[in-house]
């Protein structure tokens, strides 16, 4: 029997109707994900059924005294308590029962006979309870989640409205996980989460929790693991939404809905071709002497075309774009040596955001950006721009840089301006040779899912996912050869990720029509997927001053990240792993005894002209390469010794190649 039931649900927002008549229902311990565009009525759904909405007709049914809980977008929560006070709120029914069973203890002082017996009874029952809320131990439990969700024990005791949105929408989700209600409903649950938090998320519902889930969540990486039904909200023109189930995870919903859509567009166009065969009969005979015949048909033909018309599915067209063309940059994009950056904090000392760090990005990279929240992502690529003073080391920008950068905020666009205006405007300042025509503006519109009216949209009406899709557009159409990006899938709906994501994914070989973006990529951000498409290069920070250049994909990092934690008993932290993938490890340095000026040091190529410094400054690099293909195979490290010894000769090639670039600067001056 279903723990809960949605049946015959309608909604309407004036003369808009959001939901036409729409049923679900959600076994005990099942998993199911909500998916569909923004405003398909997917969140006004969870609502009607968490009882948040009340709905113009249906009816929701929890089974058995269930109780669901629901994680709204905007929290309530107590403002009197401080972090950890409200999380611990989650066991105040915990609190009821200990005040019930404290009430039966006294008065079993005071009775006897049959009445002691019911009371004996009586405390089964409530001890009963209290086992299956969880026992009296939680304090371990709020604590366990509340660090799972990133909090530390250094914000427990912060009020409630001292926190950010963002904490707050963590702490809410921690109080509902904590309450372990019989359904959870959770609307966005990772939206403000880091991986880190991601990760424990799905590793709580699917191991700890053992009730329903029916989530809303833009993380496909989410909805891979956790998930075992997916149901999507499919708006119908003129109708409202309705719901289309698929089994299996988000990726074989991908499958599945590819095949269906395929499916109707095959007897869609089958049916409009007899259409206008009978069309085409009835104009040739309705005059003649088979006009009696042909009006019959035409007749038949009206009420099948009111009856049985089958719909044009709606599906996104592949991106075929022609676009104004960057020109190329420089093989050194950003070079980075010694880089840190570092903060006075509250109490009065210092934080180390990222120290000595040393990375080179070529072009036609693809790097990813990732940490903690808070670690100094955002900082760390300020820094690397020059937009944000460091504090020890060099940065050098190469030639014929032409830098997009996608911010987490976009105040600076005018508002009264229409999509298709905006983008037009923005290719005329950015390339003033290679105009975008008005129909080339629709069509990149449409690209990033402007179709319609919603292309004539001023920007000001937007919303923030409407206004991120629009901004990502123009980037995408100024023939940037650097695209830094911000957090760019936080408030997109999955079509629209993975529209970007078919935007930047690198080039293959042999592939046409098929990236729009072949310049340098730099990408912060928490969404998996996009980081295993599109990025091959990662830079990771820890939130302790640690940066580690990594030269994998995020899966590779991740795996990587799992084996070492199991060897190491889940007890030791990120420590160097030079002889697996080739990895930097960087860390706070020591201080170094001061040096002698530069022009009084002598090395061992102080014999080598500026020539054959040169010679052996790219003879050095050109094997450098070579050991970076090699040790870009996964193969490779199936095998360890020779994982060692390539990544030991890195390390000494590195060393040798950083003497004779500095023999070379030196001489130079």
């Amino acid at each position: 029997m279903p723990v809960l039931a949605a049946t015959n649900i309608e909604l309407a927002y004036g003369e808009r109707r959001i939901l036409d008549g729409v049923s679900l229902t959600l076994e005990a311990g099942e998993r199911a994900g909500l998916v569909g565009r923004n405003g398909s009525g997917k969140s006004s759904l969870l609502k009607v059924i968490a009882g948040a909405l009340k709905a113009d007709a249906g009816i929701v049914t929890l089974t058995g005294g269930a109780r669901a809980g629901y994680l709204a977008q905007e929290p309530e929560l107590d403002g009197s308590r401080t972090l950890r006070e409200e999380a611990a709120a989650a066991f105040s029914h915990i609190e009821d029962l200990e005040g019930d069973l404290h009430d039966v203890f006294h008065a079993m002082a005071e009775t006897s006979g049959e009445e002691l017996e019911r009371l004996l009874r009586r405390q089964e029952a409530i001890e009963k309870k209290i086992e299956a809320a969880g026992g009296l131990a939680t304090d371990h439990k709020v604590d366990a989640v509340l660090h799972g969700l990133g909090f530390t024990d250094r914000q427990f005791g912060v009020p409630v409205p001292g926190l950010s949105g963002g904490q707050r929408a963590r702490l809410a989700l921690a109080k509902l996980l904590l309450g372990e209600p019989e359904v959870l409903l959770l609307d966005e649950p990772t939206n403000h989460l880091d991986i880190a938090g991601c990760l424990w998320l799905e590793d709580f519902i699917e191991h700890e929790y053992r009730g329903a889930v029916l989530m809303i969540s833009h993380d496909r990486y989410l909805l891979d693991n956790v998930v075992s039904r997916i149901i999507e909200v499919e708006p119908v023109p003129n109708q409202g939404g309705r719901l289309i189930e698929y089994p299996g995870n988000y990726a074989a919903f991908r499958k599945l809905r590819a095949e269906r859509i395929e499916a109707l567009r095959r007897a869609w166009e089958n049916q409009q071709t007899k259409f206008r065969q009978e069309e085409a009969y009835i104009r040739k005979y309705k005059a003649g002497q088979r006009a009696k015949q042909a009006r019959g048909r035409e007749s038949k033909l009206e009420r099948e075309k009111a009856e049985s018309t089958i719909e044009r599915p709606l599906e996104m067209d592949a991106m075929r774009l022609a676009l104004p063309k960057a020109q190329r940059t420089g093989d050194i994009v950003v070079s980075v040596r010694g880089l840190s950056k570092r903060y006075a904090n509250e109490g009065g000392g210092e934080r180390v955001l990222f120290h000595d760090l040393d990375v080179a990005i070529e072009r036609g990279q693809r790097w990813g950006v990732i940490g903690p929240n808070g670690a100094g992502k955002t900082t760390l690529v300020r820094c690397m721009l020059g937009e944000t003073e460091h504090d020890a080391g060099t940065v050098t920008l190469g030639t014929k840089l032409s830098i997009g950068y996608f911010r987490q905020s976009h105040e600076s666009i005018a508002p009264e301006k229409t999509v298709v205006r905006y983008l037009q405007d923005i290719v005329r300042k950015e390339c003033p040779t290679q105009l975008l025509s008005e129909q080339a503006a629709r069509n990149l519109a449409g690209a990033f899912l402007f179709s319609g009216d919603d292309q004539e949209k001023e920007l000001g009406l937007l919303s923030g996912g409407e206004r991120a899709r629009a901004v990502l557009a123009g980037l995408m159409a100024s023939a940037k050869n650097v695209l830094v990006l911000d957090e760019p899938t936080n408030h997109l709906d999955i079509p629209s990720a993975e529209r970007l994501e078919d935007s930047l994914r690198k080039p293959v070989q042999g592939e046409k029509n098929r990236a729009l973006f072949d310049g340098t990529l730099i990408l912060v951000s928490h969404d998996r997927a996009l980081l295993d498409a599109c990025c091959d290069h990662l830079l990771v920070l820890d939130g302790k001053g640690n940066v580690e250049v990594f030269l994998g994909t995020y899966t590779e990092w991740h795996e990587r990240e799992g084996t070492k934690a199991r060897r190491d008993g889940g007890t030791k932290g990120r420590s160097s792993e030079r002889e697996r993938r080739g990895v930097v490890q960087v860390t706070p340095a020591q201080p170094k005894p001061s040096a002698a000026p530069a022009s009084q040091q002598k090395s061992k190529w102080s014999w080598m002209r500026l020539e054959q410094l040169e010679e052996k400054i790219a003879h050095l690099e050109s094997r450098i390469a070579e050991i970076d293909r090699e040790l870009g195979d996964p193969d490779v490290w199936r095998e360890v010794e020779r994982a060692n010894k390539l990544t030991e000769q890195r390390d000494e090639l590195k060393d040798e190649l950083e003497g004779v670039e500095a023999e070379w600067l030196r001489k130079a001056e």
